[in-house]
This record gives C-alpha cells, sequence and structure tokens, in this order.
C-alpha cells in the first residue's frame, strides 16, 4: 500500500470521526431549549406503584424524586436512562442517597401492569419504584410535565407496537416542583451534577 493511500485512509476516517462528532452535537443542541422555552410548570404526581400509592407530597422536605416517563418494553433510551440514574445514585454518598426517590412512570398502562413494573425496576435496585396510571390520569400530568408520547404499529414486530416519547429525566420536590429538567444521555454525569446542584441547594 503507497503512503498516499495510508494518508487517504486516516484523513476518511478522521473525517468520519468529525461527522459523528458534528451529529452528536447537533442533536445535543437540539435538545436544548430554546430561547423562547417555558418550562412545564410540573405539579402534585400521585399514582399507583409497585410500592404501593406513590404521592409526591409523601417525599420529606428534604427529599426529591427524579421522574422517568417510559415503559417497560422500550428498547434503547428507556433501560440506559434506568442505568444512568443507577449509576447516579451509586456516585452518591449514602446521605444524599437516602434524599433521592427514583420513580419511572410508565405511558404504556396497556401492558405494564405493577407486577411487570416491579419486576422491570427491580432490575434497576430496590429503590426504584414504578408507576402508571389510568390514560387519563397520564395524560393530564404529562401535559403538565411537558411530556409527549405516541404509539407506534410495528406489525412485523412481536411486540405489536412501540410508544415514541419524551425522554428528559425530571428533578422535583415534594409538591411537584421542577428543580432540573435533564435531557436525555447514555452517561450519568449531567444528571449527577444536576442532582449535586439541587441537593446542595437545599
Amino acid at each position: 500500500m503507497s503512503h498516499f493511500s495510508h494518508v487517504q485512509r486516516w484523513v476518511m476516517a478522521l473525517g468520519a470521526v468529525a461527522l459523528v462528532i458534528a451529529l452528536v452535537l447537533t442533536w445535543v443542541m437540539l435538545q436544548r431549549p430554546g430561547d423562547g422555552y417555558e418550562a412545564p410548570p410540573g405539579g402534585p404526581v400521585t399514582l399507583p406503584s409497585t410500592q404501593g400509592e406513590f404521592s409526591l407530597g409523601d417525599l420529606g422536605d428534604d427529599q426529591v424524586a427524579v421522574l422517568f416517563f417510559g415503559y417497560t418494553h422500550c428498547p434503547d433510551v428507556c433501560p440506559l436512562s434506568m442505568a444512568v440514574v443507577r449509576q447516579t445514585l451509586a456516585r452518591l454518598d449514602e446521605q444524599a442517597r437516602q434524599r433521592v426517590v427514583p420513580v419511572l412512570i410508565s405511558v404504556d398502562p396497556e401492558r405494564d401492569d405493577l407486577a411487570r413494573l416491579k419486576e422491570y425496576v427491580g432490575y434497576f435496585g430496590p429503590r426504584f419504584i414504578g408507576a402508571t396510571g389510568s390514560q387519563a390520569q397520564l395524560e393530564e400530568i404529562a401535559e403538565r410535565y411537558g411530556v409527549f408520547w405516541r404509539k407506534v404499529d410495528t406489525d412485523d414486530s412481536a411486540m405489536g407496537y412501540t410508544v415514541d416519547h419524551s425522554a428528559s429525566l425530571f428533578i422535583v420536590d415534594n409538591q411537584g416542583k421542577i428543580l432540573k429538567q435533564v435531557v436525555y444521555s447514555p452517561v450519568p454525569q449531567a444528571l449527577t451534577s444536576a442532582l449535586e446542584q439541587v441537593l446542595s441547594a437545599s
């Protein structure tokens, strides 16, 4: 192989890496709120859960919840986000960890009953709570949190359908006030930083 061909291969490889980086940065920028963005109001959440009725109002004054809206049949974003929450909790000291309540709110009540949710969240740790409700309950909460989802039929899949959905994590207090909204990331740094800021400020 000539020296020129070797250089060509390196240039092409570097170009491919640069393209991937550019695409990732573009995606991240698109996930960030624009100048006209208005934060959703959030508010109370009370739903049947894997640990009895879950209510944000039952949290202590020094506690926060990390809310994630997803579903158990999600092939990628949901398990990655749940793993990020687990990794973040592992990075906190024990005192801080006890102040954080991780909650998956399923937007797929048709398939995600409490038994299914209990099995699913159990993979990520005993502190995780799975919650869901009627379609009307979920739509009312989702509207207040600026969460969107839609069912997508997949006739060629055994699952029957998937659910496209928002992927932000919400750090909220016991009144449902959104203290931080963390956009989706497959790594824990952003959520860890946000939680550390919230916990140190309260």
